[in-house]
């Protein structure tokens, strides 16, 4: 049986090779939206840092943020055909389904844009789409989706690649999964204690 009923993923940089579209248009909506741009050796150095530091480091005002956020949705849509799954995933989430774990996608990206990179076969296997969520809001969007889902917090987990998963993980009591292949430095991850670490997608479809 699997340890786990519900697994909740994160998308951007988790389920997708998204990291060079983004850090590719993050110059300019730094000079859209008034903060700093970064030169790709200080990008690299931004990895290692949680999120609330890279704001700050990046000067990015706290009001903007919103604003940011649907603008970077909206480039994502323009730009979706570049945006791909990384390789093994929609074998590791079809290997969840048929083990009888449910699927959730909590993500800052929109619905629509995740659906579409996602593609229809597999998207009909997601229980649940909490899309849209803010920078920080993650939580929320995760006790939605255990609550859709009928789930129990102790048999759930969120797996994403970012400090602000863990957290999120940790505030709505759930387990935490990290992978070492998205935005955040490795290092950064592993100093928060996730539950979870997976080094490679395969690993993914063995949450036993």
């Amino acid at each position: 049986m699997s340890r786990y009923d519900l697994a909740v993923f994160d998308f951007d940089g988790t389920l997708a090779d998204s990291a060079e579209w983004f850090f590719g248009s993050l110059n300019e909506v730094a000079e859209r939206f008034g903060f700093r741009t970064t030169t790709d050796e200080e990008r690299q150095a931004l990895r290692g840092l949680d999120n609330r530091e890279i704001i700050r480091r990046l000067q990015v005002p706290a009001w903007r943020l919103p604003a940011i956020a649907r603008h970077m949705r909206r480039r994502a849509a323009e730009t979706i055909d570049s945006i791909r799954l990384f390789g093994g995933v929609p074998e590791a989430l079809a290997a969840l389904r048929e083990n009888g774990t449910r699927l959730a996608i909590v993500s800052s990206n929109s619905e629509q844009n995740v659906r579409r990179i996602i593609g229809g076969e597999l998207a009909d296997r997601i229980a649940f789409y909490g899309c849209g969520a803010s920078l920080f809001g993650k939580a929320s969007k995760l006790r939605s989706a255990i609550r859709h889902c009928s789930a129990d917090r102790e048999r759930t987990i969120y797996v994403g690649d970012e400090t602000r998963d863990i957290e999120a993980a940790r505030a709505a009591r759930t387990a935490s999964g990290a992978v070492l292949w998205g935005y955040a430095a490795p290092e950064a991850l592993l100093a928060l204690d996730p539950t979870v670490v997976f080094h490679d997608v395969a690993r993914l479809g063995q949450l036993t």
